[in-house]
């Protein structure tokens, strides 16, 4: 296993002063590749508790679907022969299929004859095209197809037109959304093997941060980072460990890196990264493990801290409740993918229009509370809210996205695109 050291020194112009969120993301993910398709990590689960699970294997089909030609919809099945479509056409009626019929006509359907059909029953032998109902008239000499552009071959589902048996129906490493639970059980599975949710442990940092149902004091406030963690946890696919406040004492502290590495295949911490006096969680990691700290090149987030405690890895993360909300959407979520086995994904973004200046200069990517919105000529624009402190978590409530500034980008002109993640599915 590579060291921490070994990974930076391969990093082209590497400065831990000022670290591309690039560079980040790159090594988040190094972190925790060794982890990733361990079969002891996979379990069984019935598919209706498998919505938002990742798949550990491919899942192979084991019928084709649908398992025979079968009708689109409710008409007449028939030979289409060398008719126009157009021509009027009398067909004699002689017999009848609905859907979840086994039974086929004795003999292959014939040149001017046709059989009633409903949506999703097999075609007879012979068949190859179905005319709706309602281009159709009967009566007692059988059946009038009025015609108009039809075509062989409509309105007939092919064998295996959907899957065909023995291929690979979802593959390894997708999520499972409510379309792909209904495609297994279109299969007839009843459950299937999905990656373990990774478990990761967290705690916040600092004898100023007050657990819910505490006193209030003077100096002290509210931890909302573990809430804010647990929940984004839970929103992205993985068990969290809660490991309550740790106060700014090194015992405890170590006790704490030492408990949750030994319980959870990644460890997150907030605070205690910078260089405060009573900053002893760099300290405390750099003594049990293999730990970078880094000021990232990035606005909210610039402290941090990666690496391995006692072999598992570790994120420090800043203090700040949006530092922590957009550090976590930038690194610690393409972790989590990369363990889970997943694809590593971008937040979904556009580009929009800026609705009036935003100040930047190169040299750091910031993310930028903005809320997007149609304006009266129908374009999506966006504006940045007025107060983006680090600290105020109330922004991250009215925003529903994110302005993402490139590194290399410079100040924004009003009316220039501006490149925005989409928060509202995903905080």
């Amino acid at each position: 296993m590579k060291s921490l050291a070994d990974i930076t020194a391969a990093l082209a112009g590497y400065d831990p002063q000022s670290v591309h969120v690039d560079d980040v993301v790159n090594i988040a993910c190094s972190l925790v590749t060794s982890l990733r398709h361990d079969p002891t990590q996979f379990e069984t689960r019935s598919i209706g508790d498998a919505t938002g699970r990742v798949l550990a294997l491919d899942v192979i089909s084991p019928i084709s679907v649908p398992p025979n030609d079968n009708s689109a919809m409710d008409g007449y099945a028939f030979v289409f022969g060398d008719w126009d479509g157009h021509t009027p056409l009398r067909l004699h009626v002689v017999g009848r299929v609905l859907a979840g019929d086994a039974a086929q006509l004795p003999q292959p359907l014939q040149a001017g004859q046709c059989v009633h059909i409903m949506t999703g029953a097999p075609m007879p032998v012979g068949a190859d095209t179905v005319v709706p109902s309602e281009l159709t008239t009967r009566d007692e000499a059988g059946v009038l197809v009025k015609g108009g552009g039809l075509r062989a071959g409509d309105n007939r589902r092919l064998l295996g037109e959907d899957l065909r048996a023995g291929c690979v129906a979802l593959a390894a490493g997708q999520v499972l959304h409510s379309a792909a639970v209904g495609l297994l059980a279109s299969l007839g599975m009843a459950t299937v093997t999905v990656v373990r949710r990774p478990r990761v442990a967290y705690f916040s940092t600092g004898s100023e941060i007050l657990s819910l149902g505490e006193t209030p004091r003077q100096g002290a406030v509210y931890d909302s980072n573990r809430w804010v963690m647990l929940s984004l946890l839970r929103s992205w696919g993985a068990e969290p460990i809660d490991m309550g406040v740790v106060p700014d004492d090194p015992q405890q502290l170590e006790a704490a890196f030492q408990r949750a590495a030994a319980q959870a295949d990644l460890v997150i911490s907030s605070g205690g990264v910078s260089v405060g006096e009573a900053d002893h969680t760099k300290a405390m990691m750099r003594q049990l493990g293999d730990v970078v700290f880094w000021r990232v090149a990035m606005r909210p987030g610039r402290p941090m801290a990666v690496g391995r405690v006692a072999g598992c890895p570790v994120f420090g993360l800043p203090g700040n409740p949006v530092a922590v909300m957009v550090t976590f959407l930038a690194f610690v979520r393409p972790a989590l993918q990369t363990l889970m086995g997943t694809a590593v994904s971008r937040l979904p973004q556009s580009q929009v229009r800026s609705v009036a200046a935003i100040r930047k200069r190169p040299g750091r990517t910031e993310y930028q509370r903005g809320f997007c919105r149609i304006d009266a000529n129908g374009v999506a624009c966006v504006e940045v809210l007025p107060n983006q402190g680090s600290g105020v978590l109330s922004g991250m409530v009215q925003a529903n996205c994110l302005v993402v500034l490139d590194h290399a980008q410079d100040a924004v002109a009003a009316g220039d695109l501006v490149t925005v993640w989409w928060l509202d599915r995903f905080i």
